[in-house]
Order: structure tokens, then C-alpha cells, then sequence
């Protein structure tokens, strides 16, 4: 049975630094990383056309308007807090109330 993998991913070895394999290593990192935005754009792309495609919202808006209006301005409302939320400064130090 082999020994287990303690360190997986593009590294070396705990044991050694890398060496002549340093410019293998960020090829391979750059490769993996120009492969993963490639998938992700192209899957960006294939569900937008599926979204475009089947028109949900265009259902929504014809049968119940005033629904659709209702979550729209819920879903604003949430957004617009979390916006608030992620901006607010944060305290370091919590000082006791007396």
C-alpha cells in the first residue's frame, strides 16, 4: 500500500525545494488556471442562452404581475441590505457598556 499524499496540489515535496522544476510547475498552474475561467465562461455562456431561450420570466410577468412585482421589490430590498451590510465599518475592540 502506498503512503498517503500529506501535501497534494502543484508543490514539492516538504523534504526539497523545487529546482529546474519551478518553470513546470507554474506552466502547470497557469494551464489549470486558463482551463478553469475557459470552463466557467463557457458555461456562463451556454446558461444565459438556455435562460434567453425557455423565457421564464416572460411566463411570470403575463400570469401573475403583481407577484412578480412584489418578489422583485423583496429581492431588491435584500440586496440593497446586504449592499449596507458589506460596506458598514466593522469595530476591532468591543468596549464594555457601564
Amino acid at each position: 500500500m502506498k503512503d498517503p499524499v500529506h501535501q497534494p496540489g502543484f508543490g514539492p515535496p516538504a523534504g526539497r525545494p523545487l529546482g529546474k522544476e519551478r518553470r513546470v510547475v507554474a506552466l502547470a498552474e497557469l494551464v489549470a488556471t486558463a482551463a478553469l475561467a475557459f470552463c466557467t465562461l463557457l458555461i456562463a455562456v451556454v446558461m444565459s442562452m438556455g435562460v434567453a431561450r425557455a423565457n421564464p420570466a416572460g411566463a411570470v410577468i403575463d400570469n401573475e404581475g403583481d407577484l412578480f412585482a412584489i418578489s422583485l421589490l423583496l429581492g431588491l430590498m435584500f440586496i440593497g441590505a446586504g449592499g449596507l451590510t458589506a460596506i458598514m465599518p466593522r469595530r476591532s475592540k468591543r468596549t464594555p457598556r457601564r
